[in-house]
């Protein structure tokens, strides 16, 4: 059954080496409406404990998106603790456990951050997979930098090692039973749009969408589209309606 209590705060979750910076375009929309935002860390080096580190800093109730590992620690968390979560919102994610080629470039990255390598080195080295072609240049590619300046050396080889703890999530999405958003873009070379039907088609009830153009840091690339599914998924929960 749909849960409708009023949802507590929104609480954002970014992807790996991503700052409050990539949900910058999205907040104010959420704001003009009423909903409470809360930015949160992906701190920790296992996504258990970085689930147990947002639950004894997040109120009783909230509602909860995530993108790429923010997704993944929402699908944790909404696992480990149903009965805080009021409503659920995962962006360009991947629920399966990671790859052996995953792995060995992850631990690349991590030899390469103890080698010297910055964190903006390493995310401008994905800029081809993290943005569309379109948005590869200019003030969107910049702000994907800073994020990563954000973020510093220690916190990404922290999450890096949060990635190699993921498990498959899949069989705790068919037990949410809480209101999902499953929002693609369908220019993610990094979590492509058809991954999200498999996610939307094992929650109870989730709607899918998939946002023309996009890559995969779509709050930053498409902040008005965005926003605007965010909000109109949220009220849903209860909260204040356009």
């Amino acid at each position: 059954m749909i849960d409708t209590e009023r949802p507590g705060p929104l609480v954002l979750l970014p992807g790996m080496n991503c700052s409050a910076r990539l949900w910058a375009g999205v907040t104010p929309i959420l704001a003009s409406l009423g909903v409470e935002v809360r930015h949160e860390e992906l701190r920790r080096r296992s996504v258990d404990d970085c689930v147990a580190d947002l639950l004894t800093r997040l109120p009783p109730r909230f509602s909860l998106a995530g993108l790429s590992l923010g997704g993944i620690v929402a699908m944790a968390l909404v696992r480990s603790a149903p009965e805080r979560v009021c409503g659920l919102a995962l962006l360009s994610t991947n629920p399966r456990p990671p790859t052996t080629t995953q792995l060995r470039s992850w631990g690349r990255d991590r030899d390469a951050l103890r080698s010297g390598t910055l964190a903006r080195e390493l995310q401008a080295g994905l800029l081809p997979r993290l943005l569309s072609e379109q948005a590869r240049s200019g003030p969107v590619a910049a702000e994907v930098l800073r994020m990563a300046d954000d973020v510093g050396e220690k916190r990404l080889d922290d999450q890096l090692a949060m990635q190699a703890s993921r498990v498959d999530e899949r069989p705790g999405l068919a037990l949410v039973r809480v209101p999902t958003l499953v929002l693609a873009g369908d220019a993610d070379r990094m979590c492509p749009a058809h991954w999200h039907s498999e996610v939307a088609s094992l929650v109870p009830h989730a709607d899918r969408a998939v946002l023309p153009g996009a890559g995969h840091l779509s709050p930053l690339e498409a902040p008005l589209e965005v926003g605007s599914y965010l909000a109109e998924w949220h009220p849903r929960l209860g909260g204040r309606q356009p």
